[in-house]
């Protein structure tokens, strides 16, 4: 069973940055690379979201949860290969069996203040 999934309004925008990011520093290849890595993660939390790589953060509130993009970089090749060192982490929370895609953050940025309310 699949989990449905919906994205919140920051993560669109957090999206729309790494991959513009992706492409200025390494080219549009690496754009599409890590777009891949993006739907290959979303698909990995969609098909369980609870699996045990998954990291809880009770502090960010109820049913929050992690996942780094590390975790589903050997699903993600593409013709050009595969993002080498994924730097992102997917945030998201489950509700009513939904999974609601909070944030995608890079891994030094300071959680606390990005998921301040």
């Amino acid at each position: 069973m699949s989990f449905p999934y919906t994205f919140s309004p920051a993560v669109q925008a957090d999206i729309a940055r790494i991959l513009e990011t992706s492409e200025e520093e390494f080219g549009p290849a690496a754009r599409l690379r890590y777009a891949a890595l993006i739907n290959t993660a979303l698909s990995d939390i969609a098909a369980n979201p609870y699996r045990v790589e998954s990291r809880a953060w009770p502090e960010l509130g109820r049913g929050a949860r992690s996942w780094h993009l590390q975790l589903s970089r050997e699903r993600a090749r593409t013709p050009t290969g595969m993002v080498s060192q994924p730097r992102h982490i997917i945030f998201y929370r489950i509700e009513a069996g939904v999974v609601i895609i909070e944030r995608v953050l890079h891994e030094r940025q300071d959680l606390r203040r990005k998921f301040a309310r």
